[in-house]
C-alpha cells in the first residue's frame, strides 16, 4: 500500500502536467492573432465615433471646412490686398485659424473622425472668385465675405457651445468662440473702410 505522501505528490504532479496544454493553448491563441491589438483600437475608434451625434459631426465637419477656407483666403489677402489693415487681418486669419484647425484635429482624432483636407466646393468657388480680383476690389469683396462668414461661424459655435452633445467638441466650440467674435468685430470695423475707399475713388474719377 502506497504511503499518503507519495500518493499526494503524484497527484499534484499529474495536475501540473495536465494544466500545461491549457496554458500553452492560451498563449498560442494570443500569439497567433497579432492583429487583435489593432482590431481593438479600431473598435475603440468606432465606438468613440458613435458617441458623436449627427449635429456634432456636422459641426465638426463644417468647422474644419470653414477653418481651411479662412487660412487659404487669409493667405490670399496677405498677397493681394492693397490695404495694410486687410493684409493684417488676413495674417490673423492664417495664424488663429491654423491654431484652431490643429486643435480641432486633435478632438476629431480622439473621436475617430476623419476631417476634410480640401476646400469644399462652395469655398473653392469663393477662392476662385477672389483670385480674379486685386487691390481695392479684392479688399472690398474679401472683407464682405469675412463679415458674412464670421457672422455664421459665431452663431454655429455659440449653438454648439451651449447645446452640443459631445464634451470635447462642446469645449472646443466654447474655447474658440471668443476668437471668432473678435474676428467678426474686427471685420465689421474694416469692411466699411474698404467701401468708403472705393466710393471716394469713384467720386474722384
Amino acid at each position: 500500500m502506497q504511503k499518503p505522501t507519495v500518493f499526494l505528490s503524484r497527484l499534484a504532479l499529474a495536475i501540473a502536467i495536465a494544466s500545461v496544454p491549457v496554458l500553452a493553448a492560451g498563449q498560442s491563441s494570443s500569439m497567433s492573432n497579432p492583429q487583435s491589438g489593432s482590431m481593438s483600437n479600431d473598435m475603440a475608434k468606432t465606438s468613440a465615433n458613435e458617441h458623436l451625434s449627427a449635429s456634432d459631426k456636422k459641426f465638426v465637419r463644417d468647422a474644419a471646412e470653414g477653418g481651411l477656407a479662412e487660412v487659404e483666403l487669409g493667405r490670399m489677402a496677405i498677397e493681394k490686398a492693397s490695404s495694410d489693415q486687410v493684409k493684417k487681418f488676413g495674417q490673423r486669419m492664417v495664424d488663429d485659424h491654423s491654431k484652431a484647425n490643429d486643435e480641432l484635429k486633435q478632438v476629431a482624432s480622439s473621436e475617430g473622425m476623419q476631417l476634410p483636407e480640401r476646400l469644399s466646393a462652395k469655398d473653392q468657388m469663393t477662392k476662385d472668385r477672389l483670385s480674379k480680383l486685386s487691390g481695392e476690389q479684392f479688399d472690398k469683396a474679401y472683407m464682405k465675405d469675412m463679415v458674412k462668414d464670421h457672422t455664421q461661424d459665431v452663431a454655429d459655435f455659440q449653438k454648439e457651445s451651449t447645446s452640443g452633445s459631445n464634451p470635447e467638441v462642446k469645449d472646443f466650440a466654447a474655447k474658440t468662440l471668443p476668437t471668432l467674435q473678435s474676428h467678426l468685430q474686427e471685420a465689421q470695423q474694416i469692411a466699411p473702410m474698404t467701401k468708403s475707399a472705393n466710393n471716394s475713388m469713384k467720386g474722384s474719377q
